[in-house]
């Protein structure tokens, strides 16, 4: 059961490692039995596409590859055995595009941490053609009022930071430092924070980041470049001196790994996001034992995760700030996120 289809699509595609994309056709693939295609109308563009063209990770990348995991579009084609989505509904293809279903972290809701995860724009391909392959079990449902060009950033960026608030276990009235506020997940992060009632102070270098994240009602702003010492201005910023009750890093670059243990306050959980290559965490010893602070990792989002998110989007407390640019222009996105230009998210719109 499928719409009519056609045979060719135009995507970004890298040949190998380091690049560069390649904007041509390439053939549309068919469905198998437990899978939907979607017609990907918009995508947003997140540094972990520029980590897999440069293969920055220890993981190693399909080849060639389509990147790309924050497509969003409609459902035009499924396998046999998919019942609960129907050709025409509204669909997200995001990181996790299948998991076994049947592993110990799978049954626990934990799915992200399934070994055998297929990661959208990584080890398949992903987002960045206009039809693209995911498991049905997966694909995030995206209510028809929505629209799809702002939704898109949410499908990992939105999920992910909203994983991280969660699991940092702060609560409403505490305050969050958000590092990397003025990026793709730090704009979302604080939309977030706020909707869960939390203090929001912003970190990150830029007047341009600055006013962005006045606007998404910080209430305060750290500009690491500026600042003589980041530990001190960070922990003034909160109403006792003490530090923020919980750090999420976004960032992406190492620095602020090895800082966040120090500013953040006593008992304070120091969420790790952010995935600078080849960086390591490091937290002084004594101050972490005497503080009982926690550092933990944040992956993605799980599936309960994603509707949550895409909930608060749908009420409208979340609002992505981004621009939308053409499929064909991908390469002027990556070439501003090498130089940190990126205020918001970038969304490429696969018609262009």
């Amino acid at each position: 059961m499928a719409q009519d289809i056609p045979k060719e699509q135009w995507a970004q595609v890298i040949e190998k490692t380091g690049g560069p994309v390649e904007y041509k056709k390439i053939p549309v693939q068919q469905p198998g039995p437990d899978e939907v295609l979607v017609n990907i109308k918009y995508s947003g563009v997140c540094h972990t596409d520029l980590h897999a063209v440069n293969g920055d990770w220890p993981l190693p990348t399909k080849l060639p590859l389509v990147g790309g995991h924050e497509g969003a579009g409609v459902v035009v084609a499924k396998g046999n055995l998919v019942e609960d989505i129907q050709i025409g509904d509204h669909a997200g293809v995001k990181w996790i595009n299948g998991t076994c279903l049947q592993c110990d972290f799978c049954q626990q809701s934990d799915e992200p941490l399934c070994p055998k995860a297929l990661l959208s724009g990584y080890t398949v391909d992903g987002s960045f053609q206009q039809y693209c392959i995911a498991k049905a079990a997966h694909v995030a449902r995206i209510p028809k009022d929505v629209p799809l060009d702002a939704v898109s950033p949410v499908l990992c960026a939105g999920i992910t930071v909203y994983k991280g608030l969660k699991e940092s276990g702060a609560r409403p009235g505490q305050t969050v430092a958000i590092v990397g506020a003025g990026g793709g997940l730090g704009s979302l992060a604080q939309q977030y924070a706020k909707a869960m009632g939390l203090q929001i102070i912003a970190i990150d270098t830029g007047d341009e980041k600055k006013k962005m994240c006045e606007e998404l009602g910080s209430r305060a702003f750290v500009d690491f470049a500026k600042s003589q010492n980041v530990v001190k201005d960070v922990q003034a910023a909160t109403e006792d001196g003490l530090g923020p009750h919980a750090v999420i890093l976004v960032a992406v670059a190492e620095k602020p790994f090895q800082q966040a243990a120090e500013y953040v306050r006593p008992r304070g959980t120091v969420i790790c996001i952010g995935l600078p290559a080849g960086a390591k965490l490091s937290a002084p010893v004594f101050e972490s034992v005497i503080k009982m602070v926690c550092i933990r990792g944040s992956y993605v989002g799980n599936r309960k995760d994603t509707a949550e998110a895409l909930e608060f989007f749908r009420r409208g407390v979340i609002k992505s700030p981004f621009k939308v640019i053409g499929l064909s222009e991908l390469q002027k996105v990556y070439d501003m996120m090498h130089q940190g230009q990126i205020a918001g998210r970038y969304v490429v719109d696969t018609s262009k």
